[in-house]
């Protein structure tokens, strides 16, 4: 569990790249040059950590590239003690960036493989989530909601009720929309039954799966 020097330069780098890419939010930057993205991935991928890729993590799945990652966070507008969803804890780094940002988070895995290997990993560099999950995300966390955010971090072909219906009025859930390619998309609820909708551009993700069950 290196942690060096030349990694926190690294950091700062990606760090200046991501605001010179729009990234505005000084939390979501400041949670960015702290989090050692590193340990996050296979060794075998340590050099290039701090590029602004995505890589394989295992399970079919990848690490967002840290671009996606500062984002999405990003446009949640976290605000301290925020209770935030997660919809695919994967690597478990984009669980990180929202811990340091204050947020408590509540997050859900559907591969066993990964919410065992981030259940471990999140507590050894000090990060605690409120809650992690082995489940489906299509179905959110009914028995925590409702939640001030929700994000999801896999492509999803819709947006699935039961997450919305988890959602605070005034509460913002960001979604990458799409089957082979997706719109970053936010909504925003208004009421009970009305919803703002916001897009941001296409991003690429791996597909958020159901449990059909």
């Amino acid at each position: 569990m290196r942690d060096t020097e030349k990694h926190q330069g690294l950091r700062n780098q990606l760090a200046k790249q991501l605001a010179e890419k729009g990234i505005s939010d000084k939390n979501v930057l400041e949670a960015i040059k702290k989090i050692p993205r590193h340990l996050f991935l296979d060794s075998g991928f340590e050099q290039f950590a701090y590029q602004d890729k995505a890589f394989p993590i295992g399970a079919g799945q990848t690490i967002s590239q840290p671009y996606t990652v500062a984002f999405q966070s990003q446009l949640l507008e976290v605000k301290k003690d925020h209770k935030i969803l997660e919809i695919g804890t994967g690597s478990g780094y984009q669980t990180a960036v929202l811990c340091l940002m204050g947020a408590k988070v509540y997050s859900v895995e559907r591969q066993n493989e990964l919410f065992k290997s981030t259940s471990i990993l999140l507590p050894k560099l000090g990060i605690r989530p409120k809650h992690l999950a082995f489940g489906d995300g299509y179905k959110g966390l009914p028995n925590y909601a409702p939640f001030d955010s929700i994000i999801v971090t896999a492509g999803a072909p819709i947006i699935p009720k039961p997450l919305m219906a988890q959602l605070k009025i005034g509460g913002r859930l960001v979604i990458p929309l799409g089957e082979k390619e997706q719109i970053m998309t936010l909504l925003i609820r208004k009421n009970e039954t009305q919803f703002e909708k916001h897009e941001f551009g296409e991003f690429r993700f791996v597909p958020l799966l159901e449990n059909k069950n």
